[in-house]
């Protein structure tokens, strides 16, 4: 007669040494591409980014003639090639929401966390791939939109060359924003774990919060309102700093500083809470 020979299973210790964060993060990309939402809101992002300001630049050229010395004198073909970062940003932003809530509300949360018992490889792999993606579109999309409105805009002699002291910063900074601002919806989307309460949190911040904000008195908008975190963070975005307003690289900072601080909350709520 043939004996049966129990063999053991490997210890965990061993099976999780092939758990490398790149083995991790290459799982993460491979579900990112899956989602369905993901081509939605990447073509709806770019289609914002470049068209709002080639949009807008083609309105102003045509009302050139027509508008007030005032209005004339305030044009700013920097702002008008990059009307599209706020419509990329919601874009991109519920992307980020998304790309976490979603596997909350099909379960599928458990089973990634049941392979990955450590958890915030988890969370630091999405970052990953959410951060390359919306680098990779924002920054030659915003490039793409500053060269296309230009060209147009030139037609009356009223452009902007690449070359003029902060267009660079400028536009680079509009692809860091995005990028950043795709971070922090998916850290908002790890903390409240609800797809349509992710989403209205980060509408009132982004859109909501700041409305209120302008309509309060002067004292009030000026302490509070530069240091809302898109406001803070698309400060980078532009070249002329107004009153009450943070320099460029301070305001991305603090933007930064918010993206970390809700990220690191994510992180630890993720290690916490029950899936």
């Amino acid at each position: 007669m043939s004996t049966l020979t129990h063999v053991p299973p490997l210890p965990t210790t061993r099976r999780l040494t092939h758990l490398t964060q790149a083995r991790i993060t290459h799982s993460e990309w491979t579900k990112f591409r899956s989602l369905r939402s993901t081509g939605s809101a990447i073509l709806a992002a770019l289609l914002m980014l470049v068209g709002f300001g080639i949009i807008a630049s083609f309105a102003t050229v045509h009302n050139w003639a027509t508008m007030s010395a005032k209005d004339r004198a305030s044009f700013d073909p920097l702002l008008t090639s990059l009307r599209g970062v706020d419509g990329a940003q919601l874009a991109l932003g519920v992307l980020g929401v998304l790309w976490i809530t979603g596997e909350y509300g099909t379960g599928l949360i458990r089973s990634t966390l049941a392979a990955v018992p450590r958890r915030l490889p988890v969370l630091w792999a999405k970052a990953a791939v959410l951060a390359t993606v919306a680098f990779s579109l924002a920054l030659p999309g915003a490039l793409i939109a500053f060269l296309v409105s230009q060209s147009i805009l030139h037609s009356k002699h009223i452009s902007i060359a690449y070359t003029h002291p902060g267009v660079p910063r400028a536009v680079i900074g509009a692809g860091l924003y995005l990028t950043v601002l795709a971070l922090f919806s998916l850290a908002l989307g790890a903390v409240i774990r609800n797809t349509a309460g992710g989403i209205a949190a980060l509408v009132s911040i982004v859109f909501v919060i700041p409305a209120l904000i302008s309509v309060l008195g002067a004292s009030w908008k000026n302490a509070i309102y530069p240091y809302l975190p898109t406001n803070a963070g698309a400060a980078i975005t532009s070249i002329h700093q107004q009153a009450h307003t943070l320099a460029p690289w301070t305001g991305f900072g603090l933007f930064l500083g918010y993206t970390a601080a809700l990220l690191a909350l994510a992180a630890i709520l993720l290690r916490r809470r029950d899936t």
